[in-house]
């Protein structure tokens, strides 16, 4: 690099420095100034504000002196008005008083008046007091009958125009009754009568037992004895064995026991082996064998009146009825006739058919467990129930279906009417002569009981009652009011199946004699 070129670089530096350092102070002076005036403005900006605000502020406070002393004379103005308005109150109120004081006045005086009246009053009392004993000696001794004796005369008239008038009453009641209620009821229960057809077959107490041949009939009974010995102690039914041909009887008033030796027997047959040690085999297979048919009649009986949903207990407990009888009728088919009833009933009437059919199913399975525990078969089988997990309402019908309760639910009394139905209806269940003779006597030796009756009868099997009545004693009136007090009597006193019509006949006859 020559002289001449470090030369002119060096001035061109210092140009450039020059250049700058003047374009430094020359942005800092233009910086200073905008920093003034800026700060010029901001003072003007200032004052200006401060100018407006004690403008604005004396605007306001002459706002608020005129708004105060309009709200100073529009309050006085008010405080004038309830001036007024209390002087006028005041005005008012001394008026009422003067009325008060003058109406106060006008009432004792009235008062005053009412005392003097009362007093005569008490005086006139006193004096026809008087008049009235006179009166009173004066027909006793006209009559010829004490005050005491009047009244006694005048009751038994009056009781006997009451009891009249009762039996009007009833018999107009029972009529307007009968009326509107017969025809419905015969509609209701006849349709849920036809639409239900269930078969019913009278249990007997014996089973017969075909043999093969009459050679069979010794080894039954073994050496001494031994097998038949070991049959009847193990099953705890009868084996006769007689001079029916080819045939042996099992005789047990246990359906259930009788169920299971007829098994034990026919098993015992077929195998033809038959000793003590065998007998036990045969009769602990033939046990199982009925138990798993409980579970079988138990699901047929569910499935047949469509109540579902039943805990297994409840299922083998209603097959176990199917080996129960109650005045010969079968258990199982009277809850599965009635489960269709009360099923038919409720659907009549518009109410809960599915809780009608499933509380008729399960009313009597009490029954199913009555012999091996204390206790009703109605608390057992609403206890029972209730630990299956049945419904309140369920258990509430079985414990209502014998009237042991009261029923508080019209399914409770549709279970009620149906057990009625089918326990009563012809044919359905079969009793002792001895209890059905009983019953004849209950209740003709009830309707003597009452005053008027000459002779009565019980006919239809004890479904009606005649009672024949002293004509002179007891009028037509009379009559009706007779037989409801021993219709009311009889559902008081006596258990009966069904219902009992109670019929009071009174004749009047008349007799002369030809001389």
């Amino acid at each position: 690099m020559t002289l001449n070129s470090l030369i002119y670089f060096i001035t061109a530096a210092a140009v450039v420095f020059v250049m700058a350092v003047a374009f430094l102070v020359i942005r800092r002076q233009m910086l200073a100034q905008k920093v003034r005036i800026a700060e010029e403005t901001a003072k003007r900006i200032i004052e200006d504000a401060k100018k407006e605000a004690e403008t604005k502020r004396k605007e306001g406070l002459l706002e608020a002196k005129e708004l105060a002393v309009k709200i100073r004379s529009e309050v006085e103005k008010e405080i004038k008005e309830r001036k007024g308005e209390l002087s006028a109150q005041e005005r008012r109120l001394l008026q009422k008083e003067d009325h008060f004081e003058r109406r106060e006045k006008q009432i004792e005086a009235q008062e005053k008046k009412a005392s003097e009246k009362e007093a005569e009053v008490e005086k006139i009392r006193a004096e026809l007091g008087k008049i009235r004993d006179q009166h009173i000696k004066e027909l006793e001794k006209i009559a010829q009958l004490s005050t005491d004796e009047a009244k006694s005369m005048l009751l038994k008239n009056l009781e006997k125009d009451v009891e009249r008038d009762a039996a009007l009453i009833i018999k107009k009641k029972e009529d307007e009754i009968k009326q509107n209620v017969d025809k419905k009821a015969r509609e209701l229960l006849s349709t849920a009568i036809q639409r239900c057809a269930v078969d019913h077959v009278v249990e007997t107490t014996t089973s017969v037992v075909e043999l093969p041949s009459d050679e069979m009939k010794g080894r039954i009974i073994g050496r001494e004895g031994r097998n038949i010995r070991a049959f009847e102690t193990l099953t705890g039914v009868d084996l006769i064995v007689d001079d029916t041909p080819e045939a042996v009887i099992l005789s047990s008033f246990d359906p259930l026991r009788r169920e299971i030796a007829r098994l034990t027997l026919q098993k015992l047959i077929s195998d033809g082996r038959i000793h003590p040690t065998r007998v036990e085999e045969m009769y602990n297979k033939s046990k199982e064998e009925v138990k798993a048919a409980m579970w079988e009649w138990g699901e047929k009986a569910t499935i047949e009146t469509d109540v579902h949903g039943l805990p297994a207990v409840l299922i083998q407990l209603l097959g176990r009825l199917h080996y129960r009888t109650s005045y010969g009728q079968n258990v199982l088919q009277h809850s599965i006739e009635m489960a269709h009833l009360a099923g038919m009933l409720a659907s009549e009437l518009g109410v809960n058919v599915k809780l009608a059919k499933r509380a008729a199913l399960l009313h009597d399975i009490g029954k199913a467990i009555d012999k091996e525990v204390e206790g009703t078969h109605v608390k057992l089988g609403a206890v029972f129930a209730q630990k299956a997990g049945e419904s309140p309402e369920v258990v509430h019908a079985i414990e209502a279906h014998h009237g042991d309760v009261d029923a508080r639910s019209v399914e409770a009394v549709l279970v009620m009417i149906a057990d009625g139905i089918s326990s009563a209806r012809p044919g359905a269940r079969r009793d002792t002569l001895e209890a059905y003779v009983k019953r004849l006597e209950q209740l003709e030796a009830l309707a003597k009981k009452f005053s008027g009756v000459e002779k009565c009868y019980a006919i239809q099997a004890g479904r009606e009652l005649r009672v024949i009545v002293d004509p002179v004693k007891i009028d037509d009136v009379l009559a009706t009011k007779l037989a409801h007090d021993i219709a009311k009597k009889i559902e008081a006193e006596l258990e009966y199946p069904g219902e009992v019509k109670v019929t009071v006949i009174r004749e009047t006859r008349a007799q002369d004699v030809a001389k």
